[in-house]
């Protein structure tokens, strides 16, 4: 009798506090609407990656490219490549370049001949003071030119690459940065389980001690806790292999604790595949690279062919010496035309060799721009499956909630029991982190897309603006 009043008093005083909360009319402060919870563009709702909190920076995603591009690796040898590249140019012009050589010396001679015929030790010594040649090269009918040539295109063939080591580079940056927002707000969704198991444990809890509810509801409750704490434990270790993640990316693993000033969010961005296709013919480097390929095999081709030609020079060289230091002094200059020694069985078999790599490079130039075709066909289709998972992920979220808040409603009047309460919550959250990771799919599928294309696309516009701006 005693227990039938107090729960009777219980439900009266919890009448004016639940009165807004029970039926159609939800408490919104605490319930808020399913549209409330989801991300904007205009929440700039900071988190902090633990560290130095007297080194903490402010991090977006333009300062992660920043940061990339100026301290990845991969970038910094791709750079190295080009001057390296550019210093071998340099020294195959060196060939117009005079020579100059300088010897001196000392030899003790005996002719033998001359020793033999005429009976005597005819032996004596020979000193060089100095001997100085001099020789210029004047002209190899096209051969250090054809090798200038390509080595020219290897120094842009290097260029190139580092063009597409920083299209990676960015695409990886974007990817591993939408991907610790995803971690974050995954984080954000098992606080916020665990903070509804824990206000779920704490009415069971009462219920039981009022009577109201049986023993088991209390250790269901006390399980789903637990379980939604590990689940918490999880996702906060998520959020640091991420971070992890990113830093690597942008070449600073070690770099103090920052604040992520953005949270995940949804641009749409309205690019056709036709003008996809086109922007990567101009912009995307492998392209670029592979017609660099071609014209190098081409002018190895020519230079091949060139194994007959001779090289005109000039050489002057002045001598100082004899049986002293500086006893005597002689002198020789003139011009050269030097021919190669010739194996015409090896000549005709290496421009065979150069022309069928140079019909390689064509086929692999082909193979490149159908793969580039592949590639953008594929990250177009993607982008597309992803934005129109967009709507429905949404609408999920918003349903999954209102089912929610009704089970709730009802098990706090004893109507639900603990069971519902939990499917109910378990697919709120579930919908909540597909709402995420379709949004963190969306974002990296855009980046792939740009990746892809060669150039970054802005958002809600046709307008297409270079890598890095």
């Amino acid at each position: 009798m005693y227990k039938k009043i107090l729960l009777l008093l219980l439900i009266l005083s919890m009448g004016t506090v639940f009165a807004d909360e029970i039926g159609n009319k939800v408490n919104e402060k605490e319930y808020p609407e399913a549209e409330a919870v989801l991300p904007k563009k205009t929440d700039k709702a900071d988190f902090i990656i633990e560290g130095s909190v007297e080194k903490n920076i402010d991090m977006t995603l333009e300062k992660c490219l920043e940061l990339a591009l100026g301290n990845n690796p991969q970038i910094n040898a791709a750079f190295h490549d080009i001057l390296a590249s550019d210093a071998r140019i340099k020294q195959v012009w060196s060939n117009y370049f005079p020579q100059l050589s300088w010897q001196t010396g000392y030899t003790r001679i005996r002719q033998l001949q001359l020793s033999d015929a005429l009976g005597q030790n005819l032996t004596f010594n020979y000193y060089t003071l100095g001997q100085i040649t001099l020789q210029q090269m004047l002209y190899d009918f096209g051969v250090t030119q054809n090798q200038a040539t390509i080595k020219r295109l290897d120094y842009e063939a290097y260029k190139t690459t580092l063009a597409g080591t920083i299209n990676e580079v960015i695409y990886q940056t974007k990817d591993a940065y939408y991907n610790l927002l995803y971690a974050f707000e995954s984080k954000k969704v098992a606080q916020d389980t665990v903070d509804k198991f824990e206000m779920f444990y704490n009415q069971a809890k009462a219920f039981y001690e009022i009577g109201m509810n049986p023993k088991v509801d209390v250790t269901i409750a006390e399980v789903n806790l637990s379980n939604a704490k590990l689940q918490l434990i999880q996702a906060d270790n998520a959020v640091n292999l991420a971070v992890a993640r990113l830093n690597n990316i942008m070449g600073v693993p070690f770099i103090d604790s920052y604040n992520v000033q953005e949270r995940l969010k949804y641009s749409p961005v309205d690019v056709s595949f036709n003008q996809s296709i086109e922007i990567a013919r101009e912009a995307r480097p492998e392209l670029k690279l592979a017609e660099i390929k071609v014209e190098s095999a081409k002018q190895t081709l020519k230079l091949v062919k060139k194994s007959y030609f001779p090289t005109l020079s000039v050489e002057g060289q002045y001598q100082r010496g004899g049986r002293s230091w500086n006893n005597n002094y002689g002198y020789n200059f003139g011009g050269y035309l030097n021919f190669p020694t010739i194996n015409g069985m090896l000549i005709k078999n290496e421009i065979k060799e150069a022309r069928y790599l140079y019909d390689k490079e064509l086929a692999n130039a082909k193979n490149t721009q159908n793969q580039i075709y592949l590639e953008i066909q594929n990250a177009f289709l993607k982008l597309q499956e992803k934005k129109n998972q967009m709507p429905v992920a949404m609408l999920n979220v918003k349903k999954s909630k209102e089912n929610y808040e009704l089970s709730y409603g009802r098990y706090r009047v004893g109507e639900a029991s603990p069971t519902e309460l939990k499917d109910a919550q378990i697919n709120y959250q579930q919908a909540q982190l597909s709402y995420y990771n379709a949004l963190y799919q969306y974002n990296s599928a855009k980046a792939e897309l740009e990746k892809s294309i060669g150039k970054n696309i802005v958002a809600d516009s046709d307008d297409i603006i270079e890598l890095g701006e």
